[in-house]
């Protein structure tokens, strides 16, 4: 088949449609990249959390997908919203990278030994109210750009420390910056965090045959899981939600945090269950996080 694959531009981006585009390309197909500029591109002075628009990666990309210009569409998959665009389904989900956050230090020092006042770099507002939840006397300050150019960034002095998604950094080959990992239990990821997404078409069946290829089962049944935690929650990928499931035999475990912006306030929940219905453990885990008093920090 000769498929035409829609990407943002930005070299992660790029990285992550190459990899798709080499492993179809392996089983005999013709895959051309086409390059598409989203409003999260154009905005690339604004800071996330205060764009106020669902999406930003990824709506341009989806009606291309839907006006029939491109064949599929490969995405971050924390960057889709929770509630596609009717005709569009995501086929595949790839193995997993890595999904927990890292530092990357100037200095090579890890974030108890930073000190006070050090400035870290995020563009996150999971990962601000988490890492003040860790340590209340550091500066969190915004950060845009590409991987390379966060990096520049820090090597010039402008932050002590940047934090950012691991599988990021692992995917552009700068994995030996990485000055520490957080375990889930200290940051808890974003949902989808590390895994991709390969959108399609509805009722695309060659094209969907083809895709489903490249899907990884545990993969999918875990990003399932962590959004479903967000649908019943109502977040998204700029929202201080985080949640992450891991399977283990025939069980997924998901756990989940919401925090206020300043780390003030953190609220955790974990919940199991059989992996055949992951929805169902999300949601429960998001319902405990409500009786916590979730509403309150998302709402407030």
């Amino acid at each position: 088949m000769k498929l035409i694959l829609g990407s943002r531009g930005s070299q992660l981006a790029l990285c992550q449609a190459h990899w798709v585009k080499t492993q179809l390309e392996a089983q005999g197909h013709e895959i051309q990249i086409r390059v598409i500029k989203t409003s999260g591109d154009k905005l690339s002075t604004a800071a996330l959390a205060q764009s106020g628009t669902k999406g930003l990666f990824v709506k341009e990309i989806e009606e291309a997908l839907l006006e029939g210009s491109i064949d599929l569409a490969v995405h971050s998959l924390k960057d889709l919203p929770i509630d596609q665009p009717e005709g569009l389904l995501i086929t595949a989900a790839p193995q997993r990278e890595d999904a927990r956050d890292a530092l990357i230090s100037r200095d090579g020092r890890k974030l108890v030994d930073l000190p006070s006042g050090a400035r870290i770099g995020t563009s996150s507002l999971r990962r601000r109210s988490q890492m003040l939840g860790l340590r209340a006397d550091i500066e969190i300050a915004p950060v845009r750009g590409n991987v390379d150019t966060r990096l520049r960034k820090l090597d010039a002095g402008e932050y002590d420390a940047l934090a950012m998604a691991a599988a990021g950094v692992h995917r552009l080959g700068f994995a030996r910056r990485i000055t520490e990992y957080f375990s889930p239990c200290q940051i808890c990821p974003a949902a989808g965090q590390g895994a991709l997404a390969v959108e399609i078409r509805s009722g695309n069946e060659p094209v969907a045959q083809t895709v489903n290829s490249l899907d990884d089962q545990n993969t999918h049944l875990a990003i399932r899981a962590e959004r479903a935690v967000l649908r019943r929650l109502g977040g998204g990928c700029q929202t201080p939600i985080a949640a992450y499931a891991t399977i283990e035999g025939d069980c997924v475990t998901v756990i989940g945090v919401v925090a206020d912006p300043n780390g003030t306030r953190i609220i955790r929940s974990s919940a199991r269950g059989k992996k055949i219905d992951p929805e169902t453990i999300g949601a429960r885990l998001a319902q405990d996080l409500l009786n916590q008093g979730a509403e309150a920090i998302l709402h407030g």
